[in-house]
């Protein structure tokens, strides 16, 4: 017998009623566990790689191992029932080891009463029937469970399939395939916890372990198809499940020393560390705390991870699930907070290599986008990478201690940064997204802003966007107004507030105009609105300021751009000789172009002036307030040709040509009550003939009165010529001595034509007879002059048949009494009376044919009777005296008498 018995009676009454309670207890999931623990220490002790073997032979367990033999101490150990003492040496081999045999054996009860050991170096067996046997023969009463462990016979057996063989007669309520599974699923996490072991096969089914270095300390874990990543602290591991190349948190665990205790824990990552277990390895002893290196070595693990994944060891909040458990939890955070593991874009102080800092030192903001990233990374000394970024990662951050930073916080973090134009622009367009609403576009009002004049502001809504540019970079040097660096315009800035303004919309900026007003710009800024003039489409949308633009004239003089005239301007041959008009330097043409010079003001055609709610007449306009006074409102806008009164007056010909060409001034021609039309109608003669007194081309209306304008643009001011339906007092007096020129031939329906307008613009108010000077003769209806003595207007329809026709001025009856006026003539119902010599013979108008054909040829119409003639003789006095025969006569009465050939004729 290789173990003495050396207890007394009481202490094997103790010891069989461990080993009853043990089989009771359901101890029997850990005895897998402990015969594997022993397999390691064996394999640790032998420094060899480890294997374990389990069959099943009928009822009997057979369990083979590699390592060290059963030695004389194992045996002692193996009826201790304690745990033996450790091999506490600093060899990794070492680690995950719980002692030799002892407690680690004595779960096997649980499954077996005939247990053996073989081994190269002897054998024994411990058995239930011979310790009862023994205990009889020693008169000891036998319990139905004895203390099996206490006594151990040597046995003569080889081991077979290892250096060492436990083999277990299995109890009869143990089912061998439950147990077999139970093993297999155990299998897996033994391999993990036990490194000594690298092979576990059951009953046919292997399982191995494979262990991959990947440098920092951390090393891939693989057994079948799991995987860890695994980083060692001293003694104690750290391990992550892994899958499909990536890391996942691990579901809730336990303490494992180096198997699973009760412990439980709610970590990410798996934890095996020496621990002081009580006896049955369940639980901490009271007062027992893990080693420091354990917690500290946590944010190393983190590092080695990828960077994005490095959240993933970050402890979940909730409740703990042990004492254990909750100190781990605070512990490892604060581990984390304080220690450097946390991946940003710089090191702090400017580096811009990858480098990690402590949370505590980071800042996140949320949602980071790489393109955000690649701007800020220039830039910020400790802002979490993209990938740690997104809204979850970001709340874990913050449990971390990490400073969120908000949009606000953002822009407040670039102000006074010193980058590039394009810098911002990538800076903008990589913020796009972020604004989503009013408030966050808020959130970036303090955005610094670059300008085209080189200074870095605060803010985007007191900014300007060239937008309508485009590659001209006409912005360049503008120092009046905060306009936005071409390379750095992006449409964010107009959502945050910058306002889109157009090289016109620039150049009307009051500061520029004020600095214009003040005589003394600086050559930047001349150089600056000369490019930016440039661009624009209609220099009508220009201010008139722009004239007092200084420029080079041919002699180097300095001189306002509206004081000079381009080389070979046509307008300089049409102007007076001492036109206060100088010529723009040659060079400065070639340098910046016509157009630029066009549109600030410098002379080529005419200039047009230009104000929006004009309050009075402008005084650089020949008579503006002549022309004001004749307006019967102020007009909305003041729209002039300038500088009309330095024309030569032979040059009107070509001026009005010159007036036409051009389309800013040809539209202001057509309109006779604008100063231009009002100034031009006043003063302007073509061939001494003063242009209102020109008859309009092929127009008949004053044909053999007025002459024709036979000017080739005559279309473009048509409007400025004799116009029929507005007749003024100047046109009147026109017409009238043309009426009375001898020298003239209308014929006879322009005549009465011309009667009717000038009577109707009498009776119609806009033509006062005072205003009129009457020539010495006056037209009568047969084209030729008469003598005003002899001359009567026709105002009676009646009496024209009874007037001789060289005597008749003939209009309109209804304004016949005008027209005398206008004409100072009498009208012939005044001078020329008659009365119905003849006799007729009464009827009604319905029943006279000769009645209803008058009144359905000729409108005449009387009352409801009418008295018809054989032949109508009517006797005048006055002026004319006689008898006459007429078609028709009214009576003072109003009785209408008509002659009877009249309807004869007309049949």
């Amino acid at each position: 017998m290789l173990a003495a018995w050396r207890s007394s009676p009481t202490r094997l009454r103790e010891d069989a009623a461990t080993e009853a309670d043990l089989i009771r207890s359901g101890y029997r999931d850990r005895a897998f566990t402990e015969l594997t623990q022993n397999a390691a220490d064996a394999a640790n002790r032998a420094g060899v790689p480890g294997r374990l073997s389990v069959r099943v032979v009928g009822r009997a367990l057979h369990l083979a191992n590699t390592g060290a033999p059963l030695d004389r101490a194992g045996v002692e150990a193996l009826t201790a029932l304690r745990v033996s003492g450790k091999d506490s040496s600093a060899d990794d081999r070492a680690v995950g080891t719980v002692g030799r045999f002892g407690v680690g054996f004595t779960a096997v009860r649980t499954l077996s009463d005939e247990i053996e050991i073989r081994s190269r170096s002897g054998s024994v067996q411990f058995s239930a029937d011979r310790t009862r046997s023994v205990l009889v023969d020693r008169g000891i009463a036998a319990p139905v469970d004895p203390a099996v462990l206490r006594l151990a016979w040597p046995v003569e057996a080889e081991p077979v399939g290892g250096d060492t063989e436990v083999i277990l007669r299995l109890r009869p309520d143990v089912d061998v395939a439950d147990l077999l599974d139970r093993m297999r699923a155990e299998a897996v996490e033994l391999l993990l916890e036990l490194p000594a072991l690298v092979r576990i096969e059951i009953a046919g089914v292997g399982f191995e372990r494979t262990v991959t270095e990947l440098g920092d300390g951390r090393a891939l874990v693989t057994i079948g198809d799991r995987s860890w990543w695994q980083y060692r602290a001293g003694p104690a591991r750290w391990l992550l499940p892994v899958r499909e190349g990536r890391p996942v948190p691990a579901p809730p665990d336990v303490l494992r020393a180096p198997t699973r205790s009760d412990e439980q824990l709610s970590l990410p990552a798996l934890l095996i560390a020496p621990a002081q277990l009580q006896p049955d390895r369940r639980r901490l002893l009271p007062g027992a705390r893990l080693d420091d290196a354990v917690v500290r070595a946590y944010p190393a693990f983190a590092r080695t991870l990828p960077p994005a994944e490095r959240l993933v060891l970050v402890p979940a909040p909730g409740f703990p699930r042990s004492e254990l458990d909750g100190v781990l939890h605070d512990q490892l955070l604060a581990e984390l907070r304080g220690q450097p593991w946390l991946p940003v874009l710089t090191e702090p102080g400017g580096s811009r290599a990858p480098a990690v800092l402590a949370p505590a030192r980071a800042t996140v903001f949320p949602g980071l986008t790489t393109a955000l990233a690649a701007v800020l990374a220039e830039v910020s000394a400790a802002l979490v990478i993209p990938d740690l970024s997104g809204s979850a990662a970001a709340a874990e951050l913050t449990r971390l201690g990490v400073r969120r930073l908000g949009l606000a916080d953002l822009a407040e973090s670039v102000a006074g940064v010193q980058r590039p134009p394009a810098w911002w622009a990538r800076l903008y367009a990589a913020l796009e997204p972020f604004v989503v609403d009013r408030a966050a576009a808020a959130e970036l009002g303090a955005l610094p802003v670059p300008l085209a004049d080189g200074r870095l502001v605060t803010g985007p809504r007191t900014t300007l966007l060239l937008t309508e540019l485009g590659d001209a970079g006409a912005g360049t040097g503008v120092s009046w107004a905060r306009v936005v660096h071409p390379d750095a315009a992006d449409p964010l800035l107009a959502r945050l507030g910058a306002r889109a303004a157009t090289a016109a919309e620039l150049l009307a900026e009051p500061e520029l105009l004020a600095l214009l007003d003040a005589g003394a710009p600086a050559p930047a800024t001349v150089t600056a609105v000369l490019r930016l003039a440039e661009t624009v489409t209609d220099p009508a949308d220009l201010p008139a300021q722009l004239g007092l633009l200084p420029l080079p004239d041919d002699t180097g003089a300095l001189r306002a751009a509206d004081e000079l005239l381009l080389p070979g301007a046509p307008l300089a041959s049409l102007l007076v000789a001492d036109a206060p008009f100088g010529t723009v330097a040659a060079d400065l043409v070639e340098q910046v172009g016509a157009r630029a010079l066009r549109a600030v003001g410098v002379g080529w055609g005419f200039t047009v002036l230009r104000a929006a709610d004009p309050i009075g007449p402008d005084p650089e306009l020949d008579d503006a307030e002549l022309w004001w006074e004749s307006l019967a409102e102020d007009p909305p806008e003041l729209v002039a040709v300038r500088d009309l009164d330095l024309v030569a007056d032979g040059a009107w010909a070509a001026a009005l040509g010159l007036l036409a060409a051009e389309p800013a001034t040809r539209p202001l021609l057509a309109d006779p009550v604008g100063y231009t039309g009002w100034w031009l109608r006043r003063h302007v003669r073509l061939a001494g003939v003063p242009l209102a007194r020109l008859r309009r081309p092929a127009d008949p209306s004053f044909a053999g009165l007025l002459d024709e304008c036979t000017h080739p643009d005559a279309a473009a001011f048509a409007g400025l010529l004799a116009d029929p339906e507005r007749i003024d007092a100047d046109l009147a007096q026109a017409l009238v001595d043309a009426l009375g020129d001898p020298g003239r031939s209308p014929d006879p329906a322009t005549v009465v034509d011309v009667h009717r307008r000038l009577a109707g613009a009498v009776t119609a108010g806009r033509l006062d007879p005072e205003s009129v000077r009457l020539p010495n003769l006056v037209r009568a209806v047969t084209g030729a002059v008469a003598e005003p003595d002899v001359a009567v207007v026709v105002d009676r329809p009646w009496l024209a048949a009874a007037i001789p026709a060289d005597r008749l001025v003939v209009g309109e009856p209804r304004t016949a009494t005008a027209l005398a006026a206008l004409l100072d003539l009498p009208v012939a119902s005044d001078r020329i009376h008659g009365r119905v010599a003849s006799v007729g013979r009464p009827g009604a108008w319905a029943a006279a044919p000769a009645a209803v054909l008058a009144q359905v040829f000729f409108g005449i119409d009387g009352g409801e009777v009418v008295v018809i003639h054989e032949k109508l003789t009517v006797r005048l006095t006055g002026d004319v005296s006689g008898e006459v025969a007429v078609g028709w006569w009214v009576t003072d009465d109003g009785v209408v008498h008509l002659q009877d050939w009249l309807a004869g004729h007309l049949d």
